[in-house]
């Protein structure tokens, strides 16, 4: 019998203690949703108040902003300097940001669509460019505190110009830059757009190690 309150006692204890987190967190399970209730709706995003129990044991409640995905385009032309090849990249005002950036060609992916076929649609609507060989690079998740949206990024190559696209809200320029000259502006820190730093330093570090 006493045995027997002591493992009740123990059992009861282990229920009340938060799990121990595990690293990587692929031993730890996933969350345990409990509530989600849309708190805001807009044209691009939708923001649910989720309340949930964590893989640690903890009840908490995160706003989170879910979306279709993104994916972005790095359309490199190497054919004029194979040593150094040409990026397709657009300059264009970021109202959150409060300022120009020099970015990749990206957009949101329409409901039900393939990234690629996205990826696809958004260079010709924003660049005017097409491409015949398309590879993709890496999936990542933007922001994970609080935002689920995945991103995409796509090597496009032997491209073609063409006409572009825009959307009416739409109003960007768009330009080449040889690859060093673009490496040359992220040391400098003259790039602040982060799925573009990404894009190119991922396409120089492949370059370098023979990968691409």
């Amino acid at each position: 019998m006493v045995a027997q309150l002591a493992k009740s006692k123990k059992s009861a204890q282990a229920r009340d203690k938060p799990a121990k987190a595990v690293a990587g967190g692929s031993k730890a399970g996933k969350g345990k949703l409990l509530s989600s209730k849309l708190a805001y709706k807009g044209k691009v995003f939708k923001v649910f108040t989720d309340t949930l129990i964590e893989p640690g044991g903890h009840r908490n409640v995160r706003d989170v902003i879910r979306h279709n995905g993104s994916v972005v385009i790095l359309a490199v032309d190497e054919s004029r300097n194979p040593a150094d090849p040409d990026v397709v990249l657009e300059r264009q005002y970021r109202h959150a940001a409060g300022q120009f950036l020099i970015e990749l060609p990206a957009g949101s992916r329409n409901p039900g669509e393939a990234p690629l076929a996205a990826a696809k649609r958004e260079m010709i609507e924003e660049t005017g460019y097409r491409a015949k060989r398309w590879t993709m690079l890496l999936k990542y998740f933007a922001s994970p505190g609080f935002l689920g949206e995945w991103m995409q990024i796509y090597l496009a190559r032997d491209i073609r110009e063409g006409e572009a696209k825009l959307e009416e809200d739409e109003n960007l320029e768009v330009f080449r830059m040889p690859l060093s000259e673009a490496m040359r502006m992220v040391a400098e820190g003259k790039i602040h757009d982060g799925k573009t730093l990404i894009g190119l330093s991922l396409y120089d570090a492949g370059r370098r190690g023979g990968r691409l």
